[in-house]
């Protein structure tokens, strides 16, 4: 049966860094990014994530004052958005300063923890919502780390399990399960995960998939990630069929399309 009380959001993507895996959505530079932030707002995002620093396979991470010097002068111009934001970092110290200068915001921690031991105790004593992502190792070292001999979703599933009671331990309360499609998994193991991705509703936390663009979609077909938006919309409504609650993606427009579409295709 529909659920229509379901609500699901678009989360658009904004890009400081100019490695990102891909290039039209890098966006070095504060009035280049505001002028993305005007499009996705245009085109109906539900929320905005910004991050300063590429997460893609092989990246090495800036470091957090260079993340705070990328990000600072955006976050000070966007003060007063519309729409909820949040900042892609794992450096507890980026994610304070981010909070000091804008205020109530997001953060978005692809380690979920585990880049910066300072960042879940941070989280929990400013009452910050947190999204955590499952990843092993770092961007630069993860694709080497994807055995999963009890099964891609089974490993994630125990490693939510696990965090939720560090997050209880922090009194982290607000937060949010991203399975980190992309991140130490293989194609294959992609597949996998989100074909399995409603078992981990069990944890009882609304779910984010990061689809957009991603390896997973293009290079099975030989093309770029400019070519891969069908296939994007592709797995995002695979994924919502599934039970995602947000997509993060560079599209919006496209995005709230899937899900016009996969409101009205269920039954």
């Amino acid at each position: 049966m529909k659920d229509p009380a379901r609500r699901i959001e678009v989360m658009g993507i904004v890009n400081l860094d100019g490695d990102s895996f891909f290039a039209s959505g890098r966006t070095p530079g504060v009035k280049a990014a505001l002028r993305r932030v005007e499009t996705l707002l245009h085109e109906g995002a539900d929320r905005i994530d910004v991050g300063a620093a590429s997460s893609r396979p092989g990246a090495v991470n800036p470091g957090p004052e260079e993340e705070w010097k990328r990000l600072e002068p955006l976050l000070r111009a966007l003060r007063g958005l519309p729409v909820p934001l949040s900042v892609d970092t794992w450096w507890a110290s980026v994610a304070e300063r981010a909070y000091d200068l804008y205020g109530p915001l997001t953060v978005n921690d692809i380690t979920a923890g585990a880049g910066d031991r300072a960042m879940l105790p941070l989280a929990g004593r400013l009452g910050l919502p947190y999204i955590a992502m499952h990843m092993r190792g770092t961007p630069s070292t993860m694709q080497a780390l994807t055995d999963y001999p009890e099964g891609v979703v089974a490993a994630v599933s125990a490693f939510f399990s696990a965090f939720a009671a560090r997050a209880r331990r922090h009194g982290l309360r607000d937060w949010t399960l991203d399975p980190g499609f992309g991140f130490a998994k293989t194609t294959g193991q992609n597949d996998e995960l989100l074909r399995g991705l409603s078992r981990l509703l069990r944890h009882g936390r609304p779910i984010l998939v990061g689809l957009s663009r991603k390896s997973m979609v293009y290079k099975r077909f030989g093309i770029s990630p400019e070519e891969a938006l069908p296939a994007t919309q592709v797995v995002q409504l695979r994924a919502l069929q599934e039970g995602a609650d947000i997509l993060r993606v560079h599209d919006v427009a496209e995005a709230r399309r899937t899900v016009a579409l996969y409101r009205a295709l269920s039954c």
